[in-house]
């Protein structure tokens, strides 16, 4: 089968939604597929070679309390005609369908089977950016998604309201093989302290203020223990800076940007790992990692993060913008090396759950499934438009 991932996002730049894609990719490939990974991009993309087709050059877009890397040129037509006149693909899945410009601009020029996965669950179906060019892209195009697939309960809560009808949930997967109990923790860090994690961007929205405030409870406690930050961020990393220096908080770690490669590695260098997002994360990835290498997490009980952990199991969940009850949580976990190997060991058992080839299968069941009702629609139209004489004979 010929099939399209495309998505609205600078392929060069790592996020969750470029990262869902290469390993879809890598798994339908893996299966026999002809897959084309379409986006734009910042640079070349040197792991895909010839099957990523660039379209479109990307800029970065204030929307929604992050940075969206999208194109928002709107001569993309002519490269798009070009390329699905070559390709001729069965599939076209395109993620976040109705984001600006190049997946929308692909949906309107399809003529295969449309798929659209949603990924998020806050903002508007254009991400507060040209929202009133998106609503009326969603009323001319969503009728052109044969079907749907939400990553989560929420992604689906959030894009039902925008583009009904039946949906799909097909989770988020984890490579199993990259993320793993077996990999080499980081060697400087093995020194005895107790270490915290926390991987995510450096936004507002990922709560890391109520992490910092709650790490100074759980230092005045438990003083032989470190919070690593691992993350990228340049204007909240500064004023991170300025409060552990103002308020003389020892054995924090700003380690910026880490590459895929490594990442594992800070897992497995974690005792906890801690996930104090405020809100807007339909799904909880970073802690299907942290499961993955068997580390105990605290998190937020936001409805995406509720939907992969459970309360007691895998780890704590505590209520958001609430230093005091995340302290807590760090301190009873740090004094409870049984409750951290329980939940640790637990978090192996889930993750299995999300293996990427189990959920790559799903995908592509699904797929055959929308083709097959596709085509028989189709079908039935063509035979009700044929007189009912004639149809023997057709």
């Amino acid at each position: 089968m010929k099939i399209a991932l495309v998505s609205p996002y600078d392929f060069a730049h790592p996020g969750g939604v470029v990262n869902h894609i290469l390993s879809l990719d890598k798994q339908l490939t893996k299966m026999g597929h002809d897959v084309r990974v379409i986006a734009p991009a910042s640079e070349a993309i040197p792991t895909i070679g010839d099957r990523f087709i660039p379209i479109g050059r990307p800029r970065p877009i204030p929307a929604s309390g992050s940075i969206c890397r999208i194109t928002i040129s709107i001569r993309l037509a002519s490269r798009i005609k070009e390329v699905l006149a070559q390709e001729k693909f069965d599939i076209i899945h395109l993620h976040e369908p109705f984001m600006p410009m190049l997946c929308t601009a692909v949906l309107r020029f399809s003529n295969s089977v449309n798929i659209g996965t949603f990924h998020a669950s806050h903002g508007s179906p254009g991400y507060n950016f040209g929202w009133p060019i998106t609503k009326i892209m969603l009323n001319r195009r969503r009728r052109k998604l044969s079907g749907k697939i939400a990553v989560s309960k929420p992604a689906m809560g959030f894009a039902s309201k925008y583009i009904p009808g039946p949906y799909s949930i097909i989770p988020n997967g984890i490579d199993l093989t990259h993320f793993s109990p077996d990999v080499l923790p980081i060697e400087q860090f093995c020194d005895g302290k107790m270490n915290i994690l926390f991987v995510g961007r450096l936004e507002k929205r990922k709560g890391f203020s109520y992490l910092l405030k709650a790490y100074q409870q759980v230092k005045e406690e438990i003083p032989r223990c470190r919070l690593i930050v691992v993350g990228p961020g340049t204007r909240l990393r500064k004023k991170y800076d300025r409060l552990v220096r103002r308020h003389k908080i020892k054995d924090v770690v700003f380690t910026g940007y880490t590459t895929y490669e490594d990442l594992p590695r800070y897992y497995k260098t974690a005792d906890i790992f801690c996930s104090p997002a405020t809100d807007r994360e339909s799904f909880g990835i970073v802690l299907l990692e942290a499961m993955a290498t068997g580390k105990p997490i605290i998190a937020t009980s936001i409805e995406g993060y509720a939907s992969v952990l459970t309360d007691g199991e895998e780890g704590l969940l505590v209520p958001p913008k609430d230093d005091k009850e995340l302290a807590r949580a760090l301190i009873t976990l740090m004094s409870d090396e049984s409750l951290r190997n329980r939940m640790g060991a637990q978090g192996l058992v889930t993750a299995q759950e999300y293996n990427w080839e189990k959920v790559a299968r799903r995908v592509l069941d699904y797929y055959l499934r929308i083709i097959g009702e596709t085509f028989g629609r189709q079908q039935i139209l063509e035979n009700e438009a044929v007189p009912a004489s004639t149809r023997q004979i057709r």
